[in-house]
């Protein structure tokens, strides 16, 4: 077993060195399971895999030695043409920004920090790119506020971008938000908090295992489990690799 002490960062690193390993060593015999102690800024990572957020909790859960294997994502692109590998997903446009803004703060951790984030980035990115996202024959071009691709359920420590994904469907959930005012941003922001951002009409869900996304005009900024894929990227390709890693987490129902 391998344990990732830390936040998403972290766990993002250690998910790499795993699936690097693994690429590597072809005698599964050898392979580590994958635990995580959350001490981070966000623990979003943890969340989605059925990881307790409190340390006492969480080297229980790794005595308990409770098994489940998961899928894990891979995108292509930016500053990564070779690829990055990632286990509760990939932040394009807006939710990319406001990552990289609470990165940038001292005095607040943890969602909070994302909120002002937020806040701050409602200001900074309001020029959207056109975007075309491809996947299972379908053809979106849209300026594009975010497109979030989750194989976990939340970004920025309470924003909800997925709330029914599962981690061993073998699909990525998708959150694909247009171009919208400052204003309705403000309005938009609660629904990501608790979940119902499906409900709006700026906000398309979909599922798929595996999908492209070009800018057509502006750039991409992205990120991958908070950290940095690229701040102008042109193309991503993202793909699903089903039952990779085996984590030592908590049963999906008490997590």
């Amino acid at each position: 077993m391998v344990v990732s002490v830390g936040g998403d960062g972290t766990a993002n690193e250690v998910l790499n060195g795993l699936m690097q390993a693994k690429a590597s060593q072809p005698d599964a015999a050898l392979r580590a399971a994958m635990g995580v102690l959350c001490v981070g800024r966000g623990n979003d990572f943890a969340y989605g895999m059925g990881i307790p957020s409190d340390l006492e909790t969480g080297c229980q859960v790794l005595v308990q030695n409770r098994r489940r294997t998961v899928d894990i994502g891979r995108v292509s692109g930016g500053d990564y043409p070779q690829g990055r590998y990632f286990g509760n997903g990939v932040g394009i446009g807006f939710d990319a920004v406001v990552g990289f803004e609470a990165l940038k703060m001292k005095r607040l951790s943890g969602f909070p920090s994302y909120i002002v984030a937020a806040l701050k980035t409602i200001f900074l990115y309001y020029q959207a790119p056109e975007v075309q996202v491809l996947f299972d024959g379908e053809d979106i071009r849209l300026r594009a506020l975010m497109v979030s691709v989750m194989n976990g359920r939340r970004m920025g420590g309470g924003f909800r971008m997925a709330p029914t994904a599962r981690q061993d469907d073998g699909l990525f959930d998708l959150c694909i938000a247009e171009q919208v005012s400052r204003g309705r941003i403000f309005g938009l922001i609660p629904h990501f908090m608790r979940g119902t951002q499906a409900s709006q009409r700026e906000v398309r869900t979909a599922q798929a295992s595996r999908l492209t996304v070009q800018a057509i005009h502006g750039s991409l900024p992205v990120h991958a489990d908070g950290e940095t894929i690229c701040t102008h990227g042109v193309q991503l390709t993202l793909e699903l690799l089903p039952k990779q890693v085996e984590m030592v987490c908590q049963p999906m129902d008490v997590a």
